[in-house]
């Protein structure tokens, strides 16, 4: 089951922690909130597998997010 880790403010955040946390090993899916807004207007849920939501939060908390 994929589990919300975080949620970024638009598309290019978004996109950064989750090539961070795909550097780490841990699998990735980013999805929109809306779907009527442009890339830099939406927010995005950053989502890993409920097995792995402990070390994507490690990982968020070493970064500083």
């Amino acid at each position: 089951m994929w589990t919300v880790v975080y949620l970024a403010k638009n598309k290019r955040m978004a996109d950064k922690i989750s090539s961070l946390m795909s550097q780490e090993g841990v699998l990735v899916k980013v999805q929109p909130v809306s779907k009527n807004t442009g890339d830099e207007d939406s927010y995005y849920e950053i989502l890993v597998l409920e097995s792995e939501v402990e070390e994507a939060h490690n990982i968020l908390y070493e970064l500083g997010y």
